[in-house]
């Protein structure tokens, strides 16, 4: 596994870390590929909103007699610009092995209006990230922790309390789709 560089202008987690977890407000982040820049500047965040990848998927998931799936997934967010780019760099992986575009891991800054950020959900899906040995992000978070002088503890995924994955580990997300009006893209 080669150490993800995080550039600087997106270390943010030594202002945002405490004892608590990773603060939050009505400003989050979402990282993803260069190849949908012009897909969110266009539409938006959009859950399951990767078409191309999503039809890659299907088209090979057809070849061996797998029943089709549809994407109804949220969009993810959190707190931190750091974390942001570590899921931008896995999706770009991703896209990047599909499609062999040279993109880039983005990030975009997500800034809510009152109601839109009530909507903000933790994403307890991160207990499958707690309960699988030796996992990337965990071990990447666990990383950034410690360059910021604290330790991530570990958190049992079956007594866990449900705000721990917003607070610990900063994993969110929207049920609802993103305006283009609140998505900003960020230089790095």
């Amino acid at each position: 596994m080669t150490e993800l560089t995080i550039p600087e202008a997106l270390q943010d987690a030594k202002e945002l870390l405490s004892d608590d977890g990773f603060a939050s407000n009505n400003v989050w982040y979402h990282g993803t590929s260069s190849g949908l820049t012009q897909s969110v500047t266009n539409q938006g965040l959009v859950g399951g909103g990767d078409t191309a990848l999503m039809k890659r998927m299907q088209s090979t998931l057809q070849t061996i007699q797998a029943p089709a799936f549809t994407a109804e997934d949220p969009v993810f967010l959190t707190q931190s610009k750091e974390l942001a780019y570590y899921w931008a760099d896995q999706k770009t992986k991703s896209r990047n092995l599909y499609f062999s575009n040279g993109e880039t891991p983005i990030v975009f800054e997500v800034t809510l209006n009152e109601e839109e950020n009530a909507s903000v959900k933790t994403d307890a899906g991160g207990a499958a990230l707690l309960m699988e040995p030796g996992n990337a992000y965990i071990k990447h978070l666990q990383e950034v922790y410690k360059a910021c002088g604290k330790k991530l503890e570990e958190i049992n995924p079956l007594k866990a309390d449900r705000m721990d994955y917003l607070n610990k580990l900063g994993l969110a997300y929207s049920a609802k789709p993103i305006s283009k009006k609140a998505v900003k893209l960020l230089q790095a």
